[in-house]
């Protein structure tokens, strides 16, 4: 199923293609806004970021797309900021826990405290990732996640130390989320599908700049709002899962707009990039079937290309033997080095 496919940049030539994908995400995917001005923005941002001369990380956004090469069909995105709150602040919320003591009623009352923090300051975020819901279980929503972190193993020197991806928070079946309802609907004269869009065109900051400074007792809030805190939503389960196993931990942030999930890791400890190794590639004139199941990449900045095929692996990892149609995909010639993770 997944061998037609690869993951490359996108370009400005991607922006109707994008636009039909962005309206199927949904309300709170704010990294895939459904506006083509502001797609055709972020594309154009993205093409000046692959072709910048870079040696370190500033506000570049590195957009991919996943492509069928039989067909031209375009049915998945994926994101890379290379540093948040650094220009601007990339507020948070960091979840504490509260307990405080009365002798004279001999009782404890404890209680998370939501607490306004810029702590990923220089970080990458990842984020962006949509796959079309046909091929939800093909196993290209791994391909297009991972490609992000092979991307970064390739280009370090453009991504800072930490990355960090939100999750879209937790929502009724109707669209609304408890947590707006509950808190942040209180500073704004907005329903959630207009705040959401906002959000979309233009980040948190009108949030950050209305919401309340001080610590926000969570003991306060309606119950319904309180369980939302920390889970995301429905459609994000799957990949909250994914992401753990990739290495990403939950240490207590969400989000200010709907207190979706902030998972984070170091950009080493992922799995995907402790278990990736180069080697030189060879076309395989042996039988299919004493081929592995290969994760590759290859390629900098604009020539990048991730996808999955078939090879061998011989000289101790050094040499990678791949099926020509492999070797097709990558664009590569006999000699030329790929990037590749073997997997289950």
């Amino acid at each position: 199923m997944s061998e037609a496919w690869v993951v490359r940049p996108a370009t400005a030539a991607d922006v109707e293609a994008v636009y039909e994908l962005a309206g199927q995400t949904g309300p709170g995917f704010t990294n895939l806004p459904h506006d083509r001005d502001a797609l055709r923005q972020r594309l154009e941002r993205s093409q000046r970021s692959f072709e910048a001369d870079l040696t370190e990380p500033d506000d570049e956004l590195y957009m991919f797309v996943l492509e069928n090469k039989e067909s031209g069909r375009i049915a998945g995105t994926a994101l890379i900021f290379a540093s948040v709150g650094t220009k601007k602040p990339f507020y948070s919320y960091k979840i504490t826990r509260l307990s405080q003591y009365s002798r004279q009623l001999d009782r404890i009352v404890t209680t998370n405290v939501l607490n306004l923090v810029n702590d990923f300051a220089g970080a990458s975020e990842v984020g962006g990732l949509f796959l079309m819901p046909d091929l939800r279980r093909s196993g290209l929503g791994v391909l297009l996640a991972r490609s992000r972190y092979l991307f970064m193993a390739l280009h370090r020197e453009r991504f800072g130390e930490q990355v960090l991806t939100e999750l879209r928070g937790y929502q009724e079946p109707e669209g609304v989320s408890p947590f707006w309802e509950g808190l942040t609907r209180r500073f704004f004269d907005l329903e959630f599908a207009e705040a959401d869009r906002f959000h979309a065109l233009n980040g948190n900051q009108f949030i950050a700049d209305l919401m309340p400074k001080h610590p926000i007792y969570t003991i306060l809030l309606p119950p319904e709002a309180q369980a939302a805190i920390g889970k995301p939503h429905v459609a994000g389960a799957a990949a909250m899962k994914l992401l753990e196993a990739e290495g990403f931990r939950h240490d207590g942030y969400v989000d200010l707009f709907d207190a979706g999930p902030t998972l984070q890791a170091n950009v080493e400890d992922l799995r995907a990039v402790k278990d990736s190794m180069s080697a030189i590639t060879q076309i395989d004139d042996q039988p299919e079937g004493s081929r592995t199941r290969i994760l590759l990449a290859t390629g900098r900045l604009l020539d990048f290309r991730a996808w999955q095929g078939h090879g061998r692996i011989a000289d101790e990892g050094e040499t990678l033997h791949l099926a020509p149609d492999s070797m097709a995909l990558g664009r590569l010639r006999e000699g030329d080095f790929a990037l590749y993770v073997p997997t289950p």
